[in-house]
């Protein structure tokens, strides 16, 4: 089958805005709420000193690491990824691969921390398994989920995020725009916050300034990096 380049990216763009978010009690949120939602939990945890923590599998994985960098450097909050190669597999050697993620979170999950949790079809048993053992330890949990629409994961979390689509590219590529969109939320709330003395400075330490939209008709912040 033909893929038609302009189909495959307004098929994307259309998956992501009638992405369907909803709560631990599955109260129905729009995209603009359920996103303003996830910024401020980001912010929450990072006011609080807390931490959050990223997980996924192939693709998925990929993804976690990204949203670590940007947590990191663009919103300064205290981030964790599960996918260092000596530990991740001597879990899942030792233990089973279903309770690798669960493991090895043990150790650093308190309450008030966050856990994103990333699984296309949301119905991984490593991340599931994580995120029940996240919820017992008092985190709040964050999940992004796709296939299909009643997926164990897509209830799991105090924040849900279910891109309606059975293939795994779009789902993956929503998810990586949803994860900028969070961190970029949080990122221009925290500079709207902060005289222009300390943006810049804050630029300096995570590799990241803002700027307004110049000369091209759109308003609001832009998110720049300085390495890719």
């Amino acid at each position: 089958m033909k893929i038609i380049a302009t189909d495959y990216i307004q098929e994307l763009a259309h998956l992501l805005v009638t992405t369907r978010v909803a709560d631990r009690a599955g109260v129905r949120l729009s995209l603009d709420q359920g996103a303003q939602r996830a910024a401020e939990m980001l912010l929450a945890v990072r006011a609080e000193g807390r931490k959050a923590m990223v997980i996924g599998n192939g693709g998925s994985a990929s993804i976690a690491d990204h949203l670590h960098n940007d947590l990191t450097k663009a919103v300064g909050l205290r981030t964790l990824v599960f996918t260092q190669t000596a530990l991740f597999t001597a879990m899942s050697n030792d233990h089973g691969y279903e309770s690798a993620y669960q493991r090895q979170l043990a150790p650093w999950a308190e309450p008030g921390d966050l856990l994103i949790a990333i699984s296309s079809s949301g119905a991984s048993r490593n991340i599931l398994s994580a995120a029940v053992a996240a919820e017992k330890a008092g985190c709040q949990v964050l999940t992004l989920s796709g296939f299909a629409p009643d997926n164990a994961l897509c209830v799991k979390g105090d924040l849900n995020f279910h891109v309606p689509s059975s293939s795994y590219g779009p789902v993956e590529l929503a998810h990586q725009v949803l994860a900028h969109l969070f961190t970029d939320a949080a990122a221009a709330a925290l500079a709207e916050h902060q005289p222009i003395s300390q943006q810049a400075n804050d630029g300096e330490n995570h590799g990241v300034a803002f700027e307004t939209g110049a000369g091209d008709g759109r308003g609001g912040l832009r998110r720049r990096r300085a390495s890719a």
